[in-house]
């Protein structure tokens, strides 16, 4: 099977089901660092030295994220980020959102 970070987001309108429960499980192998919330979204926490390393990395995973058309939740400040990705349009996690973490563990 091909990994997640060499594949690509696909834009997602509805319609299609939610990965849940066990579903979950064959992705989270690739992305150990990630949390599985609620069966809901994903998320990861990121500490720096500094702003600027943080706004960097930020800026960074905006770039990926536009690139893939697949755009995350991001807080940061001195020193942290925090990323959350779902789908929205299903309320739920997607294959894109396993894709889209595994691109940002490359950075």
């Amino acid at each position: 099977m091909e990994d997640l970070a060499s594949r690509n987001c696909v834009p997602c309108h509805g319609g299609v089901p939610r990965i849940t429960g066990t579903g979950i499980e064959p992705f989270m192998r690739e992305l150990p660092r990630w949390e599985v919330v609620e069966d809901h979204h994903l998320k990861r926490d990121y500490k720096f030295t500094n702003f600027r390393d943080a706004l960097q990395f930020v800026n960074q995973v905006g770039q990926v994220a536009e690139r893939e058309g697949h755009h995350p939740d991001i807080v940061f400040g001195w020193g942290y980020a925090e990323i959350e990705i779902w789908t929205h349009a299903i309320d739920g996690l997607s294959l894109s959102d396993f894709i889209l973490a595994a691109k940002i563990d490359t950075l």
